[in-house]
């Protein structure tokens, strides 16, 4: 009985040891984050980066046929804090753990409910609690990605597009969310309340980025430069409307105020911006 407790005694203090003296290493594949503003809504993905390290990726190491993390050691996570439509499917806000499936010529993307499973979840992953699938053909690109990338780009006020790129594949997520909608409500919220110059001149700047409601946005201006005096940004904004409603006369009398309130302030970049708009609104009216 004693030995067997010596023998107890003994693995224990091996098995605390070995705890103890476990190395803080780095990870062959980093845990990463990215986080990008649509608008006003905000999406972030949590995933790691496998490097190719000269192996063959994309059906090597990442084979056809089988599911795939997309990424490496845990699932990796999306996480939206409002609704979207992705590639035409609507996607509740949460968290979701996005798998993939590769083939050659076609891989299908999952947007999967159960973020619980460590890695891909090999057997006890469950299709039926895919929130959805989309297809998205890969796409070759004219350089290597060492190390596999999570990445937004081409980002609007109402979409964006996902990427995934690896070794010389590119695999494109287009993303959309109703950023209208949203600030309709929050224009009409700010106006209702206690609304200032600058609330009017977001509002307008908003539309005119959108390219929509020139009459309104111009509107918008007028009382914010009513309530809040001759300012250079107020006025190139107005100017842009005024030229998108045709009045390029009324357009190059608005820049020419830019510009000189600009060039008092020493603001460089709006005395060029407003000198090459009223060269070409000048050119418009001698046609």
């Amino acid at each position: 009985m004693k030995a067997i407790l010596q023998n107890i005694y003994i693995l224990a203090l091996f098995c605390s040891f070995s705890l103890i003296s476990q190395i803080n290493h780095p990870k062959a594949s980093p845990f990463a984050q990215v986080a990008q503003e649509i608008g006003l809504s905000k999406v972030s993905i949590t995933y790691s980066r496998p490097s190719a390290r000269g192996r063959k990726v994309i059906g090597g190491l990442v084979p056809y046929g089988r599911i795939w993390r997309v990424g490496a050691n845990e699932s990796t996570k999306i996480s939206l804090d409002t609704d979207f439509m992705i590639h035409g499917h609507a996607l509740s806000k949460g968290v979701y753990a996005v798998y993939a499936f590769p083939e050659e010529k076609e891989w299908q993307i999952v947007f999967h409910t159960n973020v619980s499973h460590w890695g891909d979840g090999r057997k006890n992953y469950n299709p039926e609690e895919d929130a959805f699938r989309i297809k998205v053909k890969p796409e070759k690109i004219p350089f290597h990605q060492e190390n596999f990338l999570i990445a937004f780009d081409s980002i609007t006020h109402n979409s964006a597009n996902l990427n995934l790129l690896w070794e010389n594949t590119k695999l494109t997520i287009p993303m959309y969310v109703d950023t209208d909608s949203q600030m309709e409500l929050e224009i009409q919220r700010q106006l209702n309340e206690n609304p200032t110059a600058q609330t009017y001149y977001e509002a307008a700047r908003y539309l005119q980025e959108q390219e929509k409601d020139f009459e309104k946005a111009l509107g918008y201006l007028n009382k914010a430069l009513e309530i809040g005096g001759d300012t250079y940004y107020f006025h190139r904004v107005k100017s842009l409307v005024q030229a998108e409603l045709r009045d390029f006369n009324a357009a190059i009398s608005s820049a020419k105020k830019s510009l000189k309130i600009a060039s008092e302030l020493e603001k460089d970049e709006f005395v060029r911006m407003n000198e090459i708009n009223i060269k070409r609104w000048q050119s418009l009216l001698e046609k």
